[in-house]
This record gives structure tokens, C-alpha cells and sequence, in this order.
């Protein structure tokens, strides 16, 4: 039952809570022509003295997941346009869409891929835009508002030349989640790919979009797993890689005895000079064909003579 309260002269607060309505409720929006809009109102009742009231807005957000299997699907579209008229035509412009999926929340990159054929005789430029189309029903009427919430460019087409988008990025911006169960408002977005053709009506396709709230789970975890196995599989220049370069083995330790006596046999004693220009000179380089090579030292055995400069110093 109700509670009359005596309250005192100066500043008295009351903390409250209530449970919103179990049935959906559409998300908060503000259009051209109408709006959806929750507002929370507090009364003060006193006797004889007329009532007082204030109120607030209340922002209310109808999610949707963008990882059902309904927006999860890939949407492509493509279409050819006849540049020219009667006998005059300079030939075909041809175009070709395809977006991953359906679904995005705001903030996020929609990768565009696209082929453009232009067989005409003009120099057309390929161009993807977001569409917002609200739409209001009310009275047995509709009245529609369409604008353009974000957009992006590509490059020139000559005449007889091809162009394709390999994923080109176009990024959502702060938007409104679609409404779409909504019996007297509706905000719809789509993405349009279009062909800019002088002096000829523009080559456009649209793929419808659903902007939601609820992140795709799916598509993110796999750009980590993927970048993950890339980082597992790059590992392995670390481990093919040593940290200092390790010392050659010496000879004997790599040949046996019995190979290495063969190889290398005595030194002959030393002769005079006289005999060793009698000699041909080939007789001795057989005896360097199976030489081992030097031990391998981190120190110079032979280290060049450097003199030690002192420093100087001088007393101004």
C-alpha cells in the first residue's frame, strides 16, 4: 500500500529500481520524420499544491548477434550495364560484388571484393558506399529517408581495362543498430558498389547489411588461431640460429689413425739448396695434396706488433 511520508525541510533522496517489461523492446532512435524514445518520470505529490514532475531519457538497445547463421552467410551480386544508346553504344560496363557475411557491428572494416570490366569507350570510377534507409509507417502510409553514412573511392578505369577488389576496406562509423521488428519504424542499412559512368546513369548494386551489437565471435578467433600457427611456425629461424659460431673440429678428430697416417705422411729431413733446385718441382707438392688443415685458435699466434699509444694530456 502507499507510505505518506513527512519530510523535513532540505534535500531528501530515494534510490529505486524497477524491471523492465519482459515482452522485446525496440532500441532507442531519433530519424527524420519520428522517433523511439523511453524516458523515465518521477511525480511529487502534495496536497493543495499542484503536482510536480520530472523525467529523464532512457536509452534502451534491442541487441542482435551478428554471429547467427542468418548473417553469417556471404552475399554476392553482380550486374552489366550497355553504355550508349541506338547505335551509338561504346559497349559494356560489367560489375561483380561479394561481401564475407551479413552481419557487422560499428567500428568494424567490411572487406569489399569486387571485378570491374569496362568495355566502353569512357573512363568510369568504381565507388562503395553505406546506406541508411529509414522507413515510417503510420496511417495506412510510408514515408522513406535515405542518406549516406559512410563511403569510399577507388581509381580510374581506362577504356578496355579491369580492375578488382581484393578485399578493399570500408569502415563503419557510429550508426544506429538496425531496427527491423519495429511495426511503425524501420532503419535498414545496405552496402552499395556503383560504377561512376559520364554522361550515363551509374552502375549500382546493394547488398543488404544487418549493423548489430553483438560482436562475431567466430571471425575473430579464427584471425587469432591463424595468427597464432603463423607466430608457432615462424619459431623455427630461432632454433636454426646459434648465438656464437662454433670452432672447426681439428683434423685428427674427425679421420681415424690408419686414414690419417696415410694422408699424412713424414716430413723428408731438410736438404741444402743445391739438391732442392736439382729436384722437379712437382715431387713436392704431393707431399701438401692431404695436409690437415691449421688448429683453429681465438687467439693470433702470430700477432703483428702494434705499438701501445699512451694517452696525453694536457694542463692549460
Amino acid at each position: 500500500g502507499e507510505e505518506n511520508l513527512i519530510l523535513l525541510d532540505g534535500r531528501h533522496e530515494f534510490p529505486f529500481s524497477f524491471q523492465l517489461p519482459q515482452e522485446p523492446l525496440v532500441t532507442s532512435f531519433t530519424g527524420k520524420y519520428g522517433s523511439i524514445q523511453y524516458y523515465v518520470k518521477a511525480v511529487l505529490e502534495r496536497p493543495a499544491v499542484p503536482d510536480q514532475s520530472v523525467q529523464t531519457e532512457l536509452q534502451i538497445i534491442s541487441h542482435i548477434d551478428v554471429s547467427s547463421p542468418a548473417l553469417l552467410t556471404p552475399v554476392l551480386r553482380s550486374q552489366e550495364k550497355m553504355v550508349g544508346c541506338w547505335f551509338f553504344t561504346s559497349g559494356p560496363v560489367s560489375l561483380s560484388a561479394k561481401i564475407e557475411r551479413k552481419g557487422y557491428c560499428n567500428g568494424e572494416a567490411i572487406p569489399i571484393y569486387a571485378e570491374i570490366e569496362n568495355c566502353s569507350s569512357r573512363l568510369i570510377v568504381p565507388k562503395a558506399a553505406i546506406f541508411q534507409t529509414q522507413t515510417y509507417l503510420a496511417s495506412g502510409k510510408t514515408k522513406t529517408f535515405r542518406q549516406m553514412v559512410a563511403n569510399v573511392r577507388g581509381n580510374h578505369i581506362a577504356s578496355g581495362s579491369t580492375d578488382t577488389w581484393n578485399g578493399k576496406t570500408l569502415k563503419i562509423p557510429p550508426v544506429s543498430p538496425s531496427i527491423l521488428d519495429c511495426c511503425i519504424i524501420r532503419v535498414e542499412y545496405s552496402l552499395a558498389v556503383y560504377i561512376h559512368i559520364p554522361g550515363a546513369k551509374k552502375l549500382m548494386i546493394e547488398m543488404p547489411v544487418v549493423i548489430g551489437t553483438i560482436p562475431c565471435i567466430g571471425f575473430s578467433s579464427r584471425n587469432s588461431s591463424i595468427t597464432s600457427q603463423f607466430s608457432m611456425d615462424m619459431s623455427w629461424l630461432a632454433l636454426t640460429m646459434p648465438e656464437q659460431p662454433e670452432a672447426p673440429p681439428n683434423y685428427a678428430d674427425v679421420v681415424s689413425e690408419e686414414e690419417f697416417s696415410r694422408h699424412v705422411p713424414a716430413y723428408p729431413p731438410p736438404i741444402d739448396c743445391e739438391e732442392q733446385l736439382c729436384c722437379p718441382v712437382f715431387a713436392y707438392i704431393q707431399e701438401f695434396r692431404f695436409q690437415p688443415p691449421p688448429l683453429y685458435s681465438e687467439i693470433d699466434p702470430h700477432p703483428t706488433d702494434v705499438e701501445e699509444v699512451q694517452p696525453v694530456s694536457f694542463m692549460l
